[in-house]
């Protein structure tokens, strides 16, 4: 099936009746929870983690997949209107669109926003169909040393985009490795790191890990320090930009979904790091650049632009090497496995309409989102007026009630709430929980691949560097590692997170 064809296939599917359904459906709540801060599409996939369940693969992933891109537009409304981003990549969209909003243009702020993040979901689709087909093909070529050497390369790239300490970010991927290991060990049958526990038998579940780390912690951290919401009363008549605003967003627009797609790629990539990185490009590469901070309207449709695109691009490393980039992409590695369909290279030939599926769907989903968001602006901001304390009650029962259905097992809900309790111990001691369920994902397959390796090798490590591809990506790994301990390097990545925060 050649790309084009592909991609047509997929678009037939995605046009489904009940596809189209979920893809509105994720698409809703990824606004709705972009535009409730403190909630997030993280802790939102985990929690809807157990409903995917009851539905079939593509509808599943094209709903998850709704969910991620669609906070991203949510996230932008609050940053323009109310000062207070949604979503971390929504952060640098406060510095000139809340001072927009001040002076009376909160309508183009937010219509530049939806229509900058339109156009990068094009930009990153077409991206998408034409970079992963042949990833795709290079990654058949891959045998086990070449996979493991590539998880090991994804890991330390994680660790050098971390937010925060180096180190504490080298624990979390240690502590994530070793919570994988817990179980029955796949070679010889005994219990590994398993306390005597019978429920543990067969590891820990993927479902209460995320959903507690994420979901649970989130909820106890909100409710310790709740944010104060004052929405600016501004009119939402005349959305519709000038051609002034046309003319000095389009190419920010352009260099921003560039960007994003691009930095989409790196593992702990994304839409956060796409967003401050088109911020800053474009305050060096503008006319207008002594505007910004002050109401410069390229400093909305650049990041927009760019988280938008990062997002969408972040899901190629997943679907053609197997490899999560970030956390909420190693949920959708989880939702996949939950499912019998093993994220990599062979999804595109083994199962081409879930593969082309989910893509072309991002299309559909980004029309949905500029249709959804415009009218409904009232309606988002009036949810803000909404006391976070009536909604940590009911997100704590739907992870109970979902973890529990998992396995109709009350351990399950335990592990629920001691993974919890950690992931609000990891919080307030400034841990990055993402790198944990990245290392806890690709754990398995890296222990399988080393595994594999060795034996093929009769247990000669040389292995490792006497192939081309993985001694390549294990010279990389070995160069980021000593790029990162650099001290220029240490201190400017240092200062890039602290304007972040």
């Amino acid at each position: 099936m050649s790309t084009i064809d592909g991609f047509l296939h997929g678009l037939a599917l995605a046009a489904q009746p009940m596809n189209l359904l979920y893809c509105l459906v994720g698409a809703l709540v990824g606004t709705l929870i972009g535009v409730l801060p403190g909630v997030g599409p993280v802790a939102t996939i985990a929690m809807l983690l157990p409903i995917t369940f009851y539905l079939e693969p593509l509808q599943a992933l094209i709903m998850l997949a709704g969910i991620f891109y669609g906070a991203q537009y949510g996230g932008s409304t609050t940053a323009i209107l109310v000062n207070l981003p949604g979503e971390n990549s929504s952060v640098v969209t406060c510095l000139d669109g809340y001072q927009m909003a001040r002076k009376g243009r909160a309508g183009p702020a937010l219509a530049i926003a939806a229509l900058a993040s339109l156009f990068a979901g094009i930009f990153a689709t077409v991206f998408i169909v034409l970079l992963a087909p042949p990833l795709a093909k290079i990654a058949l070529a891959f045998g086990a040393t070449e996979y493991f050497s590539l998880m090991v390369l994804g890991l330390i790239a994680a660790i050098v985009l971390a937010s925060g300490s180096v180190l504490k970010a080298l624990g979390m991927i240690t502590l994530g490795l070793l919570l994988s290991m817990v179980g029955t060990d796949v070679n010889s049958g005994a219990m590994r790191f398993s306390l005597g526990i019978p429920e543990l038998v067969d590891g820990i579940n993927f479902v209460p890990l995320a959903m507690g780390i994420f979901a649970v912690a989130e909820v106890i951290r909100n409710l310790e320090s709740p944010e104060p919401r004052e929405t600016l009363k501004t009119k939402f008549s005349d959305l519709w930009p000038t051609r002034e605003d046309f003319r000095r967003s389009w190419k920010p627009a352009l260099r921003g979904s560039v960007l994003g797609s691009v930095l989409g790629l790196l593992p702990g990539g994304g839409a956060m790091l796409s967003s401050f990185a088109a911020y800053s490009l474009e305050k060096r590469l503008s006319p207008n650049g002594h505007e910004f901070g002050q109401g410069a309207i390229e400093g909305v449709a650049a990041p927009e632009a760019a988280n938008n695109a990062g997002a969408q691009t972040s899901f190629v490393p997943l679907l053609t090497l197997g490899i999560p980039g970030n956390a909420v992409i190693a949920l959708m590695a989880g939702a996949m496995m939950i499912h019998g369909v093993q994220p990599g290279p062979q999804v595109m030939t083994s199962n081409p309409g879930l593969f082309w599926g989910v893509i072309a769907s991002m299309i559909i989903g980004n029309f949905m989102l500029v249709v959804i968001n415009l009218p409904m602006l009232p309606v988002w901001v009036k949810l803000l007026s909404i006391p976070y304390r009536l909604f940590y009650p009911a997100i704590l029962i739907f992870c109970c009630i979902g973890v529990y259905t998992l396995n109709n097992a009350v351990f399950d809900v335990v592990m629920l709430l001691v993974f919890g309790l950690m992931g609000y111990v990891l919080l307030k001691w400034r841990f990055e929980p993402a790198p944990l369920l990245l290392a806890f994902v690709l754990g398995p397959l890296m222990e399988e691949n080393f595994r594999r390796a060795m034996m093929l090798s009769f247990g000669d490590p040389r292995i490792f560097i006497q192939r081309p591809i993985s001694a390549t990506l294990l010279g990389v790994a070995a160069l980021l590692i000593a790029i990162m301990v650099l001290p220029a390097l240490r201190r400017r990545r240092r200062e890039t997170f602290v304007e972040a925060g």
